[in-house]
């Protein structure tokens, strides 16, 4: 009986047990699913807003420009060739590449033993040839004065043989003292005859010796040429390069010693497509007064000069497409055949258009305007070229509209959004004056010196490169603008 007791006391404790724990489990997920927001109603969501930075669509007239890369040329680079082979004896000091020479400066020359020896054997071949050529003069005159002194005796023999004729037909001459006479006056005619041979031996040797004379004339000459020839000069100031040769070295006939360039007259060859020819001859004929700029990039800064005489290749190479075109660079400062360079044509003036940035319109032309209560409209321009980072534009119902300056793909049309702020379109207009030149007033130059030399910011390198613009001649309108924005700031 004590055992069956316990044992219900024991079933009866663990029930107990187990009920509480059931209890306890039920309590904490009721708490559980309180905080998981099973009960209660939901909280309301709020709109996101987009911030963005709004352009300003403004008409107004543009020139376009056709860029392109280029390389650049010089319009006069000669290869100094050896004209005789001998040792080289003398050299311009110094006789290495990037060394400037001056028209008539002496380069090289060549051992003129050879030469020197030729031009006098040609001298002495001359002076026996004018000896000659005299006494064949003189043979022509003695010649001349037998040939008249035999005419002469022929005359007085021709006379005698009339006057005996003339005896005999009075009866008071002699037939044999006619013949005699006869005979006498045929021996003096052919006495004339043998100094008219003379005469003509003596001319013929006369003009022999002239031809040995001229042919000792042109000898000479070109004996003085190949005496010359050892001797090469610069026939113009410019620049050495390919230096091949060395003092006491070894030439052949037309060996390459060096190649002059001049450094002054430098030109541009780039390559435009079809199109951008076509939208180039739309403002006119190619010519001289066509706004042609030439820049090199340095990294830091820029070479810029202006650039004329713009002109068309008057072939089409096989395989190529678009055309050639050449452009002589006006101030080639700082830049040297080989360099790739950038090339900007302007096009004719377009009106009515606005400048965006590229980031604001979509390949297909398409914008989001801002309208009211700041929410997004789709718009659609009509996209008329693309200038770097910038795009041309025409859309006359957007004018004055504000538009998103940097689409993504988060922004469209109906999305709610918050202007931060407006981008500055003189910023992309600075950027493309950048190859304009301007002359500026002597007052606005020392202004601008001034800023440069004051600006912290600026390295030596950019100081003294901009200085160096400042210095002289026409300054980037870009880098003038810059300037004066921050003397306003």
């Amino acid at each position: 009986m004590l055992f069956l007791r316990r044992a219900l006391v024991g079933v009866l404790l663990s029930a107990l047990t187990l009920g509480a724990l059931a209890w306890a489990g039920a309590s904490v997920w009721s708490a559980v699913t309180a905080v998981m927001g099973d009960e209660g109603e939901p909280a309301p969501r709020r709109e996101i807003v987009q911030s963005v930075t709004a352009v300003e669509v403004v008409p107004q007239s543009a020139v376009p420009v056709v860029e392109a890369f280029g390389s650049v040329r010089s319009t006069r680079t000669l290869d100094l060739r050896a004209a005789s082979a001998g040792q080289i004896v003398d050299l311009a000091d110094p006789f290495r590449d990037g060394v400037e020479v001056t028209q008539g400066q002496v380069l090289v020359r060549i051992d003129p033993s050879e030469a020197e020896a030729g031009l006098a054997s040609a001298r002495a071949d001359l002076d026996a040839a004018r000896a000659d050529l005299r006494d064949a003069g003189r043979g022509v005159t003695l010649a001349q004065d037998d040939l008249a002194v035999t005419q002469e005796q022929a005359d007085l023999r021709t006379q005698s043989l009339a006057r005996q004729r003339g005896l005999e037909d009075r009866g008071v001459g002699s037939i044999a003292a006619v013949e005699q006479s006869a005979l006498e006056s045929a021996q003096a005619r052919q006495a004339v005859v043998s100094r008219r041979q003379a005469l003509a031996q003596s001319e013929a040797r006369l003009d022999q010796a002239r031809t040995a004379r001229d042919r000792a004339q042109i000898a000479l000459g070109e004996a003085e040429r190949l005496l010359a020839d050892t001797t090469l000069t610069a026939p113009f100031t410019a620049l050495l390069t390919d230096v091949a040769a060395v003092r006491g070295g070894l030439v052949a006939r037309n060996d390459l010693l060096a190649r002059l360039v001049d450094p002054t007259a430098l030109e541009v060859s780039f390559r435009v497509s079809s199109e951008q020819f076509a939208r180039l001859t739309e403002a006119g004929p190619l010519g001289a007064d066509r706004a042609t700029r030439v820049s090199l990039d340095l990294g830091s800064g820029a070479i810029t000069s202006p650039a004329g005489d713009l002109r068309e290749s008057p072939v089409v190479a096989e395989g190529q497409t678009g055309r050639a075109l050449f452009a002589r660079i006006t101030d080639p400062r700082g830049l040297r055949p080989g360099d790739i360079v950038t090339v900007a044509v302007d096009e004719a003036p377009l009106t009515r258009v606005a400048r965006l940035p590229t980031s604001a319109v979509a390949a297909d032309g398409g914008v989001l305007v801002i309208g009211p209560e700041d929410r997004l409209i789709a718009g659609q321009v009509d996209i008329l070229r693309r200038q770097g980072n910038t795009v041309l534009v025409r859309a006359p119902d957007l004018a004055g509209a504000r538009i998103v300056a940097d689409r993504n793909p988060s922004l469209g049309a109906g999305v709610l959004v918050r202007v931060t702020g407006a981008q500055d379109q003189g910023a992309d207009q600075t950027a493309a004056a950048d190859g304009v030149l301007i002359e500026l007033t002597l007052e606005r130059r020392e202004t601008l010196i001034a800023l440069v030399e004051a600006d912290p910011a600026l390295t030596a390198q950019d100081r003294d490169r901009m200085l160096g613009l400042l210095a002289t001649g026409p300054v980037p309108a870009g880098m003038v603008s810059r300037l004066e924005q921050q003397r306003g700031g």
